[in-house]
């Protein structure tokens, strides 16, 4: 049994990855500012301390734990405010990281467990899927602000041994996550066609996505924890789906009468995004597991379910 820190852990992502860990028989702890996380989203005994990530007080606590491992979960998830707001989201992701790092310095032994992002790091890409040895030219500061927290991790790493994994998701979906905001588009679609209203599609919708469903994400952070393989990790399904495609499923599958509407285009939304798990099946022994219509018809499920 290990102890474990995960930022974010009220959030979408982090609640499952709280869940996962805790089946595990690990000691786990919560930091979370509840902006966008909810405290209902913790089981019953999980210490919650309620905390902005930036602040002196959250790097108070990792001094104290001394956790055997940090998740890093909390960020700032929205493309549209990276680009809105640059400097919010470099306070968020990069001052954050930073910030949770900083009492790590020459403390060997803890290893941190990094959510970044397959899709927005890699930019618009050469080939499909990309493998982790794909360019980098993220189009978003979001992308960006995910690429400099890999690049502090290896810093981390060289300069004071503090050993990391960075996993590199691509399009998370599932339970529990937000549905108002920018992020989340299978989360927004299912809140509104539950209530029998329109979706928007930005742009020609021929945009694909690699949709992959939180408890994989959740299963790859526990391999992460219990191997403490060092380096990147692109977790996806190694499939595409256009958003259109998306957006017809999850209709037919919740209100068929609805209809799917066009919107302008998002400014820094890739055309194509779609990643190699191979590097993750290999090293990390990880897999996804659930079936694109499966894991839509689960989270349609629990958002219906959730509205009553």
């Amino acid at each position: 049994m290990a102890k474990v820190l995960v930022t974010g852990g009220a959030g979408f992502i982090g609640s499952h990855i709280v869940d996962r860990l805790c089946a595990r028989s690990h000691e786990v702890h919560v930091l979370d500012d509840l902006s966008s996380g909810a405290q209902r989203n913790l089981a019953a005994g999980v210490p919650l301390h309620k905390l902005d990530m930036r602040s002196d007080e959250a790097r108070k606590i990792v001094t104290e734990l001394t956790p055997d491992f940090i998740v890093h979960a909390a960020a700032q998830v929205s493309v549209r405010v990276s680009m809105d707001q640059p400097a919010l989201d470099t306070d968020l992701n990069v001052t954050g990281l930073v910030n949770i790092l900083t009492p790590l310095r020459g403390r060997k032994g803890t290893h941190v467990v990094f959510l970044s992002s397959g899709g927005a790091v890699y930019g618009e890409q050469e080939c499909f899927p990309a493998p982790e040895g794909h360019p980098v030219r993220p189009e978003s500061v979001y992308g960006l602000s995910k690429r400099v927290g890999e690049m502090y991790l290896e810093f981390w790493s060289r300069v004071w041994g503090v050993t990391s994994t960075a996993l590199r998701l691509s399009n998370v979906y599932g339970p529990r996550q937000n549905p108002h905001g920018e992020a989340g588009v299978v989360a927004i679609f299912c809140e509104r066609l539950l209530a029998g209203k329109s979706i928007a599609v930005n742009g020609t919708g021929m945009q694909t996505r690699d949709f992959v469903y939180v408890e994989d994400v959740a299963e790859a952070v526990g391999r992460a924890v219990d191997t403490r393989s060092a380096g990147e990790f692109n977790i996806g399904t190694a499939q595409e789906t256009t958003v259109m495609e998306l957006a017809e499923r999850l209709r037919d599958l919740a209100c068929p009468k609805a209809e799917v509407q066009s919107a302008p285009a998002k400014a820094g939304e890739q055309m194509r995004s779609c990643i190699d798990n191979s590097k993750a099946k290999k090293v990390l022994g990880w897999a996804p597991t659930m079936e694109f219509a499966k894991g839509l018809a689960h989270t349609l499920e629990w958002y219906r379910t959730a509205a009553r």
